[in-house]
């Protein structure tokens, strides 16, 4: 049987990673699936490298490349010019993710870590919903 879900707020500093494995990982407890929901539509969670810094630097480089700020051609920008590029951006990048977890610890690889995406960006308190699914006894 599933555990009730846990909902905690992350606030972010603008546009770009906040590294939240360890937010995550304090919230969980036994083995099983750890499933992860963002209730917003303009971050994501993304699984990628938490070591090289880099690679975030050419994530966000990419996506900006294919929903930029302030097209002409999106309609919706009412809170902005990167209002409809950050719903477009977290279509690309997804805003859930299911991993696995023993003993109460997400089952990662030595250099991935669990990041929330902000596309807006000004700061913003987002609400992550964590449900864990326990492996059956």
């Amino acid at each position: 049987m599933p555990r009730m879900p846990t909902v905690i707020e992350i606030r972010t500093p603008g546009r770009g990673f906040t590294n939240i494995t360890s937010q995550v990982q304090a919230e969980l407890e036994g083995s099983g699936l750890c499933h992860l929901f963002l209730q917003h539509t303009s971050a994501s969670l993304i699984l990628t490298e938490n070591v090289s810094p880099e690679v975030r630097t050419d994530l966000e480089t990419l996506i900006s490349r294919a929903a930029p700020d302030g097209d002409p051609a999106y309609r919706h920008d009412d809170e902005g010019p990167d209002d409809m590029a950050a719903h477009f951006r977290t279509l690309l990048a997804g805003h859930e993710l299911s991993l696995p977890m023993a003993d109460g610890r997400l089952m990662l690889g030595t250099w991935q870590g669990v990041f929330l995406w902000e596309h807006r960006t000004h700061p913003h308190r987002r609400r992550l919903v964590i449900t864990q699914l326990p492996e059956r006894q």
